[in-house]
């Protein structure tokens, strides 16, 4: 697992090199939010139903009256008067809610299929709501009934008139009679005004419960989230940063081997020296491979993105020095050996360009005379990293490792390294490639590329000789 700490370059740098493999992920994740909003969350509608509450509530009265509004009695009413096939009361009450907001009002939502059934449904539970209200209270929704307050005030007006009437014509004298009548009347009088308290309290009370639907519920313009939009929206982003996470995840976990020293202890080999390998970008990538190898290339997905960027190399001439400094190493260490075998990885293109270059330049070597041979003689084979075969030893007199930097685990590389001592091969050293960007500038004369051509080509991986 890689201890190197995540930042906001190494993100910069999975957006910049898997840009395409993200916008296409970000598409799907696009198309799955709308399969999502056609499939699990159709397009729905909400209404909202404003009924007033008028007098004097506290909050607590006001949160009791919005359950009230949502209840089982209001829905099952509802639902009888609006006859919705398929729909019972059980499904409705999912799709009605109540809350109090400010200046006593209470706002009833609907929620519907279509704007049409959202409004409807909006308003019929407003209008149950008062009624039921309504019945609770004992009071009558009628307006015409709101004059017989003030009328039985006025008999009772009327009715203490004529008891100061009666008082008056009573006899003013002290008989017994006079007095018993006075009393009497006086009594009647006191019940009275007992009776008009008790009314006033009772109107104060029927003027609380007089609830009013404030209009008609405006019909709703657009989709209640979670919308289409939202849900498309909601699945690119998902996507993409899953994807985001994926790559920095997996570079978390990558086991793959960066430095050299590492490679050539997985190898069991020593280090002869590193090359360098003109980046030429996706121009020179083979187009073989068929529609899979076609799609992971348009994807970038046979590049690693965690790969440092190719630095600036020197010119051509200084290329050639390290190849040189290899090839005389090689002599070096095998004063006796002709022929040696080039094992590179199959998909490892760095490597085997460097391989190639390797070839090229010990072909070409000027130091070759009769007593003094010169550099061995190099032959390129590719095998695969899985269940890797390498050809049984012939003329070669042992075998060279050429690969690339933080391609390969240490696994990989030791199931190489055994291939090579099946086949009868001494791995005798390791050479490792690394991209670079080149200068447009070139040297007059044959490029090193067409000598690769020419002279590197593919051995054959399960066997044979030069």
């Amino acid at each position: 697992m890689s201890d190197e700490t995540i930042r906001l370059a190494t993100i910069g740098q999975v957006l910049r090199r898997r840009w395409r493999l993200l916008a296409v992920l970000t598409l799907v994740g696009a198309l799955v939010g709308y399969g999502a909003s056609v499939v699990l969350f159709p397009p729905r509608y909400t209404a909202v139903a404003s009924v007033l509450l008028p007098g004097q509530w506290e909050e607590r009265e006001l949160l009791t009256q919005a359950q009230v509004a949502t209840s089982s009695s209001v829905v099952d009413r509802a639902a009888a008067e609006l006859h919705w096939k398929g729909v019972g009361a059980t499904e409705l009450k999912s799709k009605v809610s109540a809350k109090a907001t400010n200046g006593n009002i209470i706002k009833i939502s609907g929620t519907a299929e279509s704007p049409e059934r959202a409004q409807q449904l909006s308003d019929r539970m407003a209008q149950e709501f008062v009624t039921f209200s309504a019945r609770l209270t004992g009071g009558n929704t009628d307006t015409g009934a709101e004059t017989g307050p003030e009328a039985l005030r006025k008999k009772v007006e009327a009715t203490n008139r004529r008891i100061s009437e009666l008082a008056d014509a009573a006899d003013p004298g002290q008989t017994v009679e006079g007095v018993q009548a006075r009393t009497s009347l006086e009594k009647l009088r006191a019940s009275l005004e007992e009776a008009m308290k008790k009314l006033d309290q009772a109107e104060t009370v029927s003027s609380k419960a007089g609830m009013v639907v404030m209009g008609s519920s405006p019909r709703p313009t657009g989709e209640a989230p979670p919308t289409r939009t939202q849900l498309m929206a909601g699945g690119a982003l998902l996507f993409l940063v899953s994807a985001v996470i994926g790559h920095l995840a997996a570079a978390r976990t990558n086991r793959r081997l960066r430095t050299e020293p590492e490679i050539a202890a997985a190898l069991r080999s020593e280090l002869l020296g590193t090359v360098d390998v003109p980046d030429e970008g996706r121009a020179h990538r083979p187009d073989s491979g068929g529609p899979r190898a076609r799609i992971r290339r348009f994807l970038d997905l046979d590049t690693r993105w965690d790969t440092p960027a190719p630095q600036r190399s020197a010119d051509e001439a200084g290329r050639r020095i390290r190849y040189r400094r290899v090839c005389a190493r090689l002599r070096s260490t095998l004063p006796a050996a002709r022929r040696l075998l080039v094992v590179v990885p199959e998909g490892d293109e760095v490597a085997h360009r460097a391989a190639g270059h390797l070839v090229a330049e010990a072909a070409s070597d000027p130091s070759a005379t009769g007593a003094n041979r010169g550099y061995p003689v190099l032959r390129v084979v590719e095998v695969p990293v899985v269940r890797p075969v390498v050809p049984d030893s012939g003329a070669e007199s042992g075998a060279l490792i050429v690969l690339s930097a933080g391609n390969w685990t240490a696994a990989e590389l030791g199931g190489i390294a055994e291939a090579c001592a099946d086949g009868r091969h001494q791995v005798v050293g390791v050479v490792v490639a690394g991209a670079v960007r080149a200068r447009q500038d070139r040297p007059a004369g044959q490029s090193p590329e067409k000598a690769t051509l020419a002279l590197a080509g593919r051995g054959n991986a399960t066997g044979g000789q030069a």
